[in-house]
């Protein structure tokens, strides 16, 4: 077909024109794991969680408002009803959750950068959703929609993210009922990873659709997936209208979802590790089954989003051992259901990328391998609780998220790795610097940071004893700098550009 035929030309001359004059740069793929998953539960501590999660639906059950849609699904699939409270009889939520696809692949623009999802892999996207964002030089401000594509510029530029993400922060100075337009847009043209889809309202997530019905082709969409996106529950136990309307359209038209209880321990959930990770289960039970009662199939994520809180403030806290064993637990449950696993983040709490930001992140960064998340979210420029996106600290955890490919290698044992001809050729009291296995093998190594300084201390004194975040704000500028814009077939930016200003065009200005 036509739209096929476009797709399989991949941009067309003008395009290729210009990707070969483009500036060349490394990204990784994504992540396949060598190691093995860290496993907290026992068989016997699994099996009374899932007995209790499916109590919970059975009796207690789970609240669909203003959704007579989804409550008579419900009730043709033989749950009991009673009005907005729906109770789900033992078994069959897991039994609809059967037709979701263990893995998947989501489809960029660019094929290189296409990911799979599930299985032993992970792919890594960046912050999602702050209002504000802070730099050195601007400190901290509401967002704005340059201040968004300066985002997706250095996630298209940096080494180690698979994916382009979505709402990398709220740009506050576009009409929040035409934002999701400017922001998939940037996300279109100025990236060739892939991105994520609008959920705060129903008609956005059909305007996704259908944008990407212009970038890829409109069959291309309906037989492939080309959108991850992000399907909150309001925990407690209550799937609204709003991110039920976009699962709705995300699922019938083939695109994937990531259906995420929202926990803070002690107030969406209780302050216990089991009593969390049922109220957990539970919610991903009732929401991946739904989905599957709209569509058969339709490709979806065992989501966790978890923190604990402070009891002497309110306020969220990151990087925190309780957080770390329901992550550990989500993740054998999501195993055991044979559903790709969502969780994990570059997750802190400090109002600045400093000593605090690094610890807080580092734990929730390794718990995240360790746990077998497949798609982690919020993978770097997080801080302040997710109210704020950092230039600064969106490089440095860019940065650092290479060392999580290189931990998932594994050790390698060949004969190479084994370095038996290195020991006898340097024997005792020698040094390995200048034998025939150091030189042959030095470049690839050790895995290097683009960011952190190993200098002498005088080199780093005569340099202007620079700390991390200023040379964080430094790399910043320079990849923004080097920043080119990859090729996009002209046809199709054309038609996107026309897109979005005829949708604009429709409606009045709402800040509401």
């Amino acid at each position: 077909m036509a739209e096929q035929a476009r797709r399989s030309r991949g941009g067309g001359g003008a395009a290729r024109r210009a990707e070969r004059s483009a500036v060349s740069f490394e990204t990784a793929r994504y992540i396949e794991r060598n190691i093995p998953n860290f496993e907290v539960l026992t068989e016997e501590a699994l099996a009374i969680i899932e007995a209790n999660a499916d109590q919970v639906l059975e009796e207690i059950g789970v609240n669909f408002p203003d959704n007579p849609g989804a409550l008579q699904l419900w009730r043709d699939a033989g749950a009991d009803v009673d009005g907005e409270r729906v109770r789900i009889p033992k078994g069959l939520a897991r039994k609809l959750c059967e037709t979701a696809p263990s893995e998947y692949i989501q489809h960029a623009r660019n094929p290189a950068r296409n990911v799979r999802v599930g299985g032993n892999s992970l792919v890594l996207a960046p912050v999602y959703g702050p209002p504000f964002v802070r730099d050195m030089e601007g400190g901290r401000r509401y967002a704005t929609m340059e201040d968004f594509r300066k985002f997706v510029k250095l996630g298209y530029m940096s080494k180690w993210l698979h994916h382009s993400g979505g709402t990398v922060c709220e740009p506050t100075d576009i009409p929040v009922n035409k934002r999701h337009l400017d922001m998939l847009h940037a996300h279109m043209t100025l990236s060739d990873k892939p991105f994520m889809g609008s959920v705060t309202e129903p008609s956005r997530a059909q305007d996704s659709v259908d944008m990407c019905g212009v970038l890829f082709g409109k069959d291309f969409v309906q037989e492939n997936t080309v959108m991850t996106s992000l399907i909150n529950i309001n925990s407690p136990m209550t799937f609204d209208d709003v991110m039920m309307g976009a699962l709705e359209i995300y699922a019938r038209n083939n695109q994937a979802c990531i259906i995420s209880p929202f926990i803070v321990g002690g107030a969406m959930a209780p302050v216990s590790v089991a009593g969390t990770l049922t109220q957990v289960l539970a919610e991903v039970l009732a929401g991946i089954a739904y989905s599957q009662l709209v569509r058969k199939g339709a490709p979806v994520i065992f989501g966790a989003f978890v923190t604990s809180i402070d009891m002497n403030s309110g306020a969220p806290t990151f990087g925190t051992p309780e957080a770390a064993h329901i992550t550990y637990g989500a993740g054998q449950l999501a195993r055991r259901m044979n559903l790709p696993f969502r969780s994990a983040g570059s997750f802190c709490g400090s109002k600045l990328p400093d000593a605090q930001a690094a610890y807080e992140t580092s734990n929730s960064l390794n718990m995240g391998l360790l746990a077998g998340v497949n798609f982690m979210l919020h993978s770097c420029g997080w801080l302040e609780g997710g109210l704020v996106s950092s230039f600064e600290k969106f490089v440095m955890d860019a940065d650092q998220l290479g060392t999580l490919h290189h931990l998932a290698k594994g050790v390698e044992i060949d004969e190479n790795a084994q370095a038996m001809d290195a020991i006898r050729e340097v024997g005792p009291g020698g040094h390995y610097l200048g034998c025939a296995h150091t030189q042959a093998n030095f470049k690839a190594a050790f895995w290097k940071s683009d960011l952190l300084d190993y200098k002498p201390y005088e080199t780093w004194e005569d340099e202007g004893a620079r700390d991390t975040q200023t040379l964080a704000n430094l790399r910043v500028k320079r990849m923004l700098a080097d920043y080119q814009q990859p090729p996009l077939d002209p046809a199709i930016a054309e038609a996107l550009d026309a897109f979005v200003a005829q949708k604009k065009a429709a409606e009045p200005d709402s800040f509401m």
